[in-house]
């Protein structure tokens, strides 16, 4: 059988993609490597172990981060939020943080710690990869903005407003409802990050939460990684009506490549499986026993997974609906077990670019979804927070 039009043009929009994320910076928005080294099941926790120079079990490596055209990474430092009472979240942030910097110091030819959008274009221009700290769940404050304060001191450059489960502030997307969105304190973070100009991350929150943060917002928001809810109706994914907010707002949805974010054949399997992990981890703090339940729920699961142009699907619908200025992509490796064919890993990034060439994308538009819509919210985050200083804003005190 002769191959297809688009079979026998793949090749050329692959090279097409692989030579545009040479000359234009790929960010990504959230992945999950600095959990897997602290939870490896050899040596946790050990950098010298889990070697980045070699090929590793996980999703991530510095090989596959550069065949994959990756410029800049944002770094999940993520704390689980279901250890329950005592769990020192706050303790836990900061050895995901200094994890991460050990890990960046470790590669100073491949990485470099980035704390400003101009560090960034620096960095990528000296052909290194660009190293961003993002944290991922509010309840690591433990409800203090002064903890807020030294958490964005140490590097990090956006906070993920919830995770699975609602914080004393804020609601969840997958969680019981407690404050119809944010309670007061919660629109006091949002405030203080701005003005710190850290950037408001929406992913993991409830569309009540969502709205109240862009009603109290002065800078673009981001959804780190999260897709569209149009697409896969999933309580993770955004929804119109929120996309229809991102233009005003000026933020950036970054989506994800997660299977049962990007079809909704695979939601069908996954998200009970999340649901269940949810409910019987709560509580749980020993990584050991962690990972036993975990295996135990995914042993044997037989999840369809989708191909990569599901996922160009949803990268086109949020520009459909929000604009091509206001989407990006945070593919969440090393997150989640099942990801999107043809993107199982970080080498996967330039087979959607070029399935996005074969589908007309000029590289105008290839480069702002690689890169250069998130490098403006930054760079609008960064002067919003610099406006707000020169006007007199002082830290806030707030407390619950």
């Amino acid at each position: 059988m002769a191959p297809t039009p688009a079979a026998r043009e793949r090749p050329r929009a692959l090279a097409h993609a692989r030579d545009l994320l040479k000359r234009h910076i790929l960010i990504d928005g959230h992945n999950d490597l600095p959990w897997a080294i602290r939870v490896a099941e050899d040596k946790p926790g050990d950098l010298d172990a889990y070697d980045l120079r070699r090929r590793t079990k996980g999703h991530t490596d510095l090989p596959r981060l550069r065949r994959g055209g990756v410029g800049g990474q944002f770094w999940s430092v993520y704390v689980p939020a279901d250890g329950g009472p005592g769990s020192g979240f706050a303790r836990t942030q900061l050895e995901q943080i200094e994890l991460v910097r050990r890990m960046v110091a470790r590669y100073p030819r491949d990485l470099a710690l980035c704390w400003s959008a101009r560090e960034i274009r620096e960095v990528f221009t000296s052909g290194r990869i660009a190293s961003l700290l993002g944290m991922e769940g509010g309840h690591v404050l433990e409800n203090s903005m002064g903890t807020l304060r030294a958490f964005h001191d140490l590097g990090a450059r956006y906070l993920t407003l919830t995770h699975n489960l609602t914080t004393d502030w804020a609601d969840s997307a997958t969680d019981r409802a407690r404050h119809d969105g944010l309670a007061p304190f919660g629109r006091e973070v949002v405030r203080e990050m701005n003005r710190l100009g850290m950037l408001v991350d929406l992913s993991h929150v409830a569309p009540t939460t969502m709205r109240d943060a862009l009603d109290a917002t002065e800078a673009p928001v981001i959804f780190s990684h999260s897709s569209a809810r149009a697409v896969c109706d999933v309580p993770r994914n955004v929804p119109d009506e929120i996309l229809r907010r991102i233009p005003a707002n000026g933020g950036v949805v970054m989506v994800t490549f997660v299977a049962g974010f990007v079809s909704n054949e695979a939601a069908a399997v996954i998200i009970p499986i999340i649901a269940e992990a949810q409910r019987r981890l709560q509580g749980v703090t020993d990584i050991a026993q962690r990972r036993a339940v975990q295996h135990e729920l995914l042993e044997g699961v037989d999840v369809p997974i989708p191909p990569v142009s599901k996922v160009a699907d949803h990268v086109e619908h949020v520009v459909q609906v929000a604009g091509v200025e206001h989407v990006g992509l945070g593919g969440d490796f090393d997150g989640s077990v099942h990801q999107t064919d043809g993107l199982a890993d970080v080498s996967g990034y330039p087979n959607l670019f070029a399935e996005l060439v074969l589908r007309g994308w000029t590289d105008t538009d290839l480069a702002r979804l690689a890169g250069g819509n998130v490098l403006r919210v930054m760079r609008e985050a960064e002067a919003v927070a610099a406006r707000l200083r020169r006007a007199g804003r002082r830290p806030s005190l707030a407390a619950l």
